[in-house]
């Protein structure tokens, strides 16, 4: 099978953890017989840098002709002083608007090999397996007006948080359609006593529920699923919330796991290419040393493989070889714990290539440190 995939590394460790999901995928690649075209574009501050927009036409244009897109991060302090239009965040929405990437997806899963690097107890993470959908292209990210001004002759500021109905029930409505292939319960996270926005969240929730009589629909104020998430995560199937919400509980969530690098995330569109990214950010202050995790964007090739080409056992083979190099010990330092040994960010990627192809021949790096 050939595919044709765009790849935007983006800026700070971005560049370093693409470069290994690509080896992966080339791997893949040599072990099931794909063939994989990568094509390069710039977005966020490196594009800002060469073209003097965080996303050029050109990059779009790409991203529209390829079968999937692969992202690894944006920004950075470098950019920190730009105008608000062009700083390499903006790149980063315009092209979720453009692709219309409505819902992002963000698995979250108890590692047992990582038990100890999670600063939560074992018996509260044991058996985690909680996905959040949430809302990508609405909300306070894009509503407008959204600029400081000027009230009674005094500073002051507006963000605008807007959505329509049906931005709010093609999200909700794929949660419970993820929901029935999973455990069959959708909780779905607003702030309905506050937000009228919140109000017709949950109005349209229970509108859709009645189109899924075999899924279980829960309603959860955000500041308690905040609080319920740390407390009794595996309480929880799939999570469905708006865009702001959602950006902060799944960054919590990797609590959960141990380190924002364990966690891939896919965005969904209706009639397009999907996107692929890790969650973490660009993680300026290591970038170039060579100790970023490349896992979370590895994971993120996989969900690619799974939902955008259909190749279950491919997908299947790169998580497993995942949690073999885990459990085999080895870790990049925001993973790494008592009895484990630290390897860099090459060195984990070639762990994962070597286990991919069953080649021992590669690398034996715990054996080196012993």
């Amino acid at each position: 099978m050939k595919k044709r995939i765009a790849v935007l590394p983006g800026d700070g460790i971005g560049k370093e953890v693409v470069k290994g999901a690509i080896e992966v995928l080339q791997a893949v690649g040599e072990r099931f017989g794909h063939q994989f075209h990568f094509s390069y574009g710039k977005i966020g501050g490196s594009a800002f840098d060469a073209a003097g927009t965080p996303l050029p036409d050109e990059t779009l244009e790409l991203c529209k002709e390829s079968d999937a897109v692969m992202l690894g991060a944006v920004g950075g302090p470098k950019w920190d002083r730009q105008p608000p239009h062009l700083r390499p965040e903006k790149g980063l929405l315009k092209i979720r608007k453009e692709l219309n990437l409505y819902a992002n997806l963000r698995p979250t899963q108890y590692y047992s090999s990582l038990s100890d690097t999670s600063p939560l107890k074992n018996e509260v993470i044991e058996g985690v397996d909680m996905l959040m959908v949430r809302e990508l292209t609405g909300g306070l990210y894009f509503g407008k007006p959204s600029e400081r001004t000027q009230q009674n002759g005094e500073d002051a500021v507006v963000d605008t948080l807007f959505y329509q109905k049906e931005e709010m029930r093609r999200v909700i409505k794929l949660a419970f359609e993820l929901a029935r292939s999973r455990r069959a319960k959708v909780t779905s996270v607003d702030k309905a006593n506050v937000l009228e926005s919140s109000r017709m969240w949950r109005e349209v929730a229970e509108d859709i529920a009645k189109q899924y009589p075999d899924v279980a629909l829960e309603h959860m104020l955000v500041d308690n699923a905040a609080m319920q998430m740390i407390k009794n995560p595996k309480q929880f199937d799939v999570v469905v919330t708006e865009n702001m919400f959602g950006d902060i509980l799944s960054d919590e969530a990797s609590v959960l796991t141990g380190s924002l690098g364990m966690l891939p995330s896919a965005s969904i569109s209706e009639n397009g290419p999907y996107l692929y990214e890790p969650i973490h950010g660009s993680a300026p202050d290591i970038q170039g040393k060579n100790a970023a995790n490349p896992i979370a964007m590895i994971l993120s090739a996989a969900m690619m493989l799974r939902l955008s080409f259909g190749m279950e056992e491919e997908a299947e083979a790169v998580e497993n070889a995942v949690n073999q190099v885990l459990e085999a010990g080895y870790r990049t330092r925001d993973i790494v714990s008592f009895g484990k040994k630290v390897v860099t960010t090459t060195e984990m990627i070639e762990e994962v290539k070597a286990t991919l192809l069953d080649n021992e021949a590669i690398l034996n790096i715990m054996g080196a440190y012993a």
